[in-house]
């Protein structure tokens, strides 16, 4: 009796279905379709987007092992497609800022600046949000992000250095500093 071999070409995922993936996945892509809009709402449709795209093309994606970065990719390609074809995206927000010096003695004040800090992010323009998101909480390298967006290194750079000053300013992290 012999024991059947798996071999990588047979079997070149440790998932074997579409849901296994989604079961196995869905929470860390849903931090960074999260990471890439504003509203939770709009991270869930855009998530919804991307796995359809990738449900589609599941049979023709040869290494299944990349599926992070396929589906990556398209929740890329879908928020800047929303970016492209929206009118006004952002809101004025009525938040007061905390105004208390905060120190982080304690988890619970980590998370409180940690809150601060993601609103700020927030509140960031589309396309800067996005190249922050990527480098920053990604740890995406510049040439990544702008490989990743379609768009030059030095697009990265100045967009990215846009939106840490924009960071320093808000008014929300001034009692952090």
């Amino acid at each position: 009796m012999t024991t059947p071999v798996c071999t990588l070409a047979s079997n070149p995922t440790p998932y074997p279905s579409f849901s296994a993936y989604v079961r196995t996945r869905g929470t860390a892509l849903m931090r960074t379709a999260r990471s890439l809009t504003a509203n939770p709402c709009d991270a869930e449709d855009l998530l919804q987007t991307a796995l359809a795209k990738t449900y589609v093309a599941w049979d023709r994606i040869e290494d299944h092992r990349a599926l992070d970065g396929y589906v990556r990719r398209a929740l890329v390609n879908t928020r800047t497609s929303q970016w492209r074809k929206r009118k006004v995206d952002e809101f004025v927000c009525e938040e007061v800022p905390e105004t208390e010096e905060q120190s982080c003695a304690d988890p619970a004040e980590t998370q409180v600046l940690r809150d601060a800090m993601w609103r700020a992010v927030t509140r960031l323009p589309d396309r800067q949000r996005a190249m922050v998101v990527l480098r920053y909480y990604e740890d995406l390298s510049e040439a990544q992000t702008a490989e990743l967006l379609g768009v030059s290194v030095g697009t990265v750079k100045s967009a990215v250095s846009r939106a840490l000053v924009k960071l320093r300013e808000d008014p929300e992290l001034t009692p952090v500093r």
